[in-house]
């Protein structure tokens, strides 16, 4: 899909904008006159904007209807966090008799069913935290035949709040089982301390394979969360020492959680409001506030302008988790991971204390243009206080980006690999990276070091770009069509590849998995369709088939309205696409030729399990010729499904997926202690069979390429990001049969 952005005026009718901002021409003017604005009124208006935006230039459009409102009310109440655990009937009772109205209020700009669902939500959760809070003040017994349902969707709304305190004694009980499980295990590699050392190595190599993002949140927010326990902590402990641990650990877990729930601004719990109504109309149109769409960027471009950490908020704090290599932070020297932050200012003006802040907000104080300086006060690990200036800079996110390695065989024979995470670009062209040009080069190299075939991996790759799909498919062919894009008036649009050079003609195989989605899927089913690649990975790719496209609201409206401005930005469905064969890749998408075992093999996953998807459709295919040698695909398909079927380490991913499958489906879990233990040790044991036929399985002779290890030689840090890249390849079972399957063609 392509997300480049755009102008929404350029779509929209001047009547219908001015339709649809009637009546507010009476807002004050100036930036300084905002505060005086009532937050009803911009949300009426907001709510009006993205309407018209809706109703004018989406793929579909929706009636708006009674059918479209339970839509809406659908969607917003499984949005709120835990609606069914924190709502009872009575408050339902309330909102149901709003329901059919939603749609007459959307159009009139009203917000009076979500301003009740906002007043019934936030009183709820205030009580839900103070029973909370004595529920976790008595002891639990782990040895009573009770059992908790763990899927919300399938909790029942509590009649009473005695009911509802109930659901969550259960609920807190298994939070609390699982943490004590935890304890009780530490303490047993407290008693054979090898054993915990091996695991916790094992661990530290896991980690040290992660990527960073810079001046962005850790992604671990989970109110369950664990962490590693000290030995000297559980040693000697009794089993109700251990369990008040655990209530306490859980109980320090939901008090942060409550408090950022508190902290949740209005602007927040509406921008939740208006995606429920954006998303009726597919899950992929959304609204953007003005730090979300920032965020947004970051992810597309793999730039940002900041100082390179990547923090986390711990108990009321904004520690600092991670450094990012080469970046502003990282030159400076005096900011580490573990440093907590205290106070931002901005250059030489008085400092804002963070204390306390969400952590979006105290990233959005720390982030700023390049060249400007930003003074953080921090508390170092010995309790030492020290101011640290720091100028803003370009930080590069280097995982974002293509990369490229040589494996090489016995036999002398070298197989080129290319990973490409997403199909990134720079669309307000300001000198950063596009994906297509990159793999370009890639490419480029990879035939220098002579590779006798082309392993590229698109597995996890969600999409973005769609222009520099179309580029990378016209490397492998002559030239033809790549992709059909069908817009909402019925008119499709043939996007092809114009350049008769073909850059690299040798061996090609394509990894894909369950999560490769939309760009990922155009190239893999223009390789498919030209006969031109072997598609290799899950039982189907994602099954997203359409193309988005960004509009700033801020250009929707004039500056009388800068009062209420910045309003964000809308992501709105436009087109869908179609291979060139005339079937849709929607909820469908690409069926590899070589199917391999998946761990979520046997789970509901894709665009088919989202909510409200564009159906699927096909068109006219397109005329285009098959590759001149077409690939073998019942002679690879046959070789890999008797290699695989030999496979031990294939063979335990598929028992392993046959028991997520089993956990998925059993969503009713035993409060019993002994019961919840042999769950995790049958896990642990599936878990360990597969590390040991890892560690027996032959390993791949992964090195980087000749031109980049020369290039960065005196770059000890690339040095190391480099060697991360070609360790995590090179037990890799997937990568190995694809390499197996070029070596076949």
């Amino acid at each position: 899909m392509s997300f480049r952005s755009a102008r929404l005026t350029s779509l929209l009718s001047v009547s219908a904008i001015a339709l649809a901002l009637a009546g507010y021409t009476t807002l004050h003017r100036g930036a300084e006159a905002s505060k005086h604005v009532p937050a009803s009124a911009r949300e009426e208006l907001l709510l009006k904007t993205v309407l018209a935006g809706l109703s004018t230039a989406h793929y579909e459009p929706e009636k708006l209807d009674d059918a479209f409102a339970g839509r809406v009310y659908s969607l917003y109440m499984k949005g709120l966090y835990k609606s069914r655990r924190f709502l009872l009937k009575d408050d339902i009772a309330q909102l149901d008799r709003q329901k059919n109205q939603i749609d007459d209020q959307v159009r009139a700009g009203s917000e009076e069913f979500y301003t009740l669902a906002t007043r019934l939500y936030t009183a709820r959760v205030k009580e839900v935290h103070q029973y909370c809070d004595e529920i976790l003040k008595q002891p639990f017994d782990f040895t009573k035949d009770e059992s908790v349902e763990l899927d919300d969707d399938k909790v029942a709304y509590a009649a009473s709040p005695t009911e509802s305190r109930e659901h969550w004694r259960k609920y807190l009980k298994y939070q609390v089982m699982a943490q004590l499980a935890d304890l009780i295990a530490a303490q047993e590699r407290a008693k054979n301390p090898e054993v915990a050392k091996a695991e916790k190595k094992a661990e530290a190599a896991d980690r040290a394979t992660e990527s960073p993002l810079a001046d962005t949140p850790d992604a671990d927010d989970d109110a369950t969360e664990s962490a590693e326990v000290p030995a000297s902590e559980v040693k000697n402990k009794t089993m109700a020492q251990l369990e008040a641990d655990a209530r306490a650990k859980v109980g320090k877990l939901y008090t942060d959680l409550f408090r950022r729930m508190s902290q949740q601004s209005a602007s927040d719990m509406f921008s939740l409001y208006v995606n429920a109504i954006t998303n009726t109309y597919d899950p992929h149109t959304e609204y953007f506030p003005p730090k979300d769409k920032a965020n947004f960027d970051i992810q597309m471009t793999g730039r940002l302008e900041g100082i390179g950490a990547t923090l986390q908020e711990r108990d009321g704090e904004i520690k600092v988790a991670d450094i990012v290599p080469g970046s502003p932070s990282y030159r400076q020297g005096e900011l580490k991971s573990g440093d907590v932050i205290l106070r931002v200012a901005q250059g030489k003006k008085e400092p804002v204390s963070i204390e306390g802040m969400r952590l979006d907000d105290a990233i959005l104080l720390i982030r700023g243009k390049k060249g400007t300086e930003v003074r953080l006060t921090i508390r170092k690990p010995d309790n030492s206080q020290k101011v640290i200036s720091i100028i803003r800079d370009l930080v590069v996110i280097q995982e974002t980006y293509a990369q490229s390695a040589v494996i090489e065989q016995k036999d002398g024979k070298k197989i080129g690999y290319l990973r490409l995470p997403s199909f990134y670009a720079d669309f307000s062209r300001s000198g950063g990276r596009n994906s297509g040009e990159d793999v370009r080069k890639e490419v480029e190299k990879l035939s220098a070091e002579k590779v006798d075939g082309i392993v590229l991996d698109l597995r996890n790759n969600g999409g973005g770009s769609l222009s520099d799909a179309v580029e990378m498919s016209g490397l492998f062919i002559p030239q033809g069509p790549i992709v059909q894009v069908k817009a909402s008036g019925g008119r499709t649009d043939v996007l092809p590849d114009r350049d008769s050079r073909v850059q690299y003609a040798g061996p090609l195989v394509v990894m894909v998995n369950s999560y490769s989605a939309s760009a990922s899927e155009i190239l893999a089913a223009a390789m498919q369709d030209y006969k031109r690649a072997v598609i290799v990975g899950s039982t189907t790719t994602y099954g997203k088939g359409t193309v988005q496209r960004i509009f700033d609201l801020d250009d929707a409206l004039g500056s009388e309205y800068n009062a209420v401005k910045p309003f964000g930005s809308l992501k709105l469905t436009t087109q869908k696409f179609y291979r060139i064969n005339g079937g849709a890749t929607q909820l469908r998408g690409v069926t590899p030729d070589v199917v391999l075992p998946d761990m979520y093999a046997y789970l509901d996953q894709g665009e088919k399990e989202t909510a409200y998807p564009l159906a699927w459709d096909e068109i006219r295919p397109a005329p285009y010729e098959a590759w001149r040698q077409p690939v073998p695909v019942a002679k690879v398909k046959a070789a890999s499904t008797a290699r695989v079927a030999k496979n031990d380490e294939f063979r335990t991913i598929d028992d392993i997926a046959k028991r997520l499958k089993k956990q998925a489906d059993n969503t009713v879990r035993s409060l019993k202690l002994a019961d919840y233990q042999k769950e995790q040790a049958a896990a642990k044991a599936d878990n360990k069979r597969y590390e040991e036929l890892e560690k027996s399985m032959p390993t791949l002779a992964v090195r980087q390429l000749a031109a980049d290890r020369a290039a960065i030689a005196k770059d000890s840090v690339q040095v190391a990001r480099a060697d991360n890249f070609t360790k995590k390849l090179k037990k890799d079972v997937y990568l190995q049969e694809a390499v197996n399957i070029v070596r076949d063609l």
